[in-house]
């Protein structure tokens, strides 16, 4: 009964080491890749609503306004990620080089 014990716990020590390296190996970096691109969407989309912000005038604005409780906790955030980043084209960029 002992030995039943010890091999169950090495069973289930080693299904838990391997889960985490696979998702270490394969599934995070993929993972980490979709939500870049998903942020970048969601950037392109709040910068095509709300150009203003940043002082680019734009006579869509007025009607995007009404966008803007739905969007307001996500404005924040996302007004100072844009100012943090350098650009878009270097954000782009980092995903071919490592």
């Amino acid at each position: 009964m002992r030995l039943a014990e010890q091999i169950d716990r090495f069973r289930t020590t080693l299904k838990q080491w391997l889960r985490g390296l696979y998702h270490g190996m394969i599934t995070h970096p993929a993972y980490e890749k979709v939500e870049k691109e998903a942020e970048d969407t969601e950037d392109a989309f709040m910068l095509a609503c709300f150009p203003d912000a940043f002082g680019i005038p734009s006579p869509v604005s007025y009607y995007t306004a009404e966008l803007l409780p739905y969007l307001e906790s996500e404005f924040e955030g996302w007004e100072r990620r844009l100012w943090d980043r350098d650009s878009y084209v270097e954000r782009k960029g980092q995903q071919y080089h490592f």
